[in-house]
């Protein structure tokens, strides 16, 4: 894990008042980094590297392995 530590003092207010999912960007609006919420959705205007085509079949081809939501449960230990 990598630790952070934050100095400026309106960072840190934002931070503390913040409700939901926190998104940084850089000064040109890119996305540094996404923080918190339970679904994650890609960032506007976004496009995958593989056609969502590709991505469709291959939801449909690969039906193994558990749903994300038990995934998440027993790294968390609830299992």
């Amino acid at each position: 894990m990598t630790t952070i530590t934050i100095t400026d003092p309106e960072l840190i207010r934002q931070l503390t008042e913040a409700v939901g999912p926190i998104e940084f960007r850089d000064p040109a609006g890119n996305v540094v980094y996404f923080a918190g919420g339970e679904l994650w959705a890609p960032p506007e205007g976004y496009v995958p590297p593989i056609p969502m085509e590709e991505l469709e079949r291959r939801s449909r081809t690969y039906r193994s392995g558990s749903p994300l939501s038990e995934i998440m449960k027993r790294l968390k230990g609830e299992s």
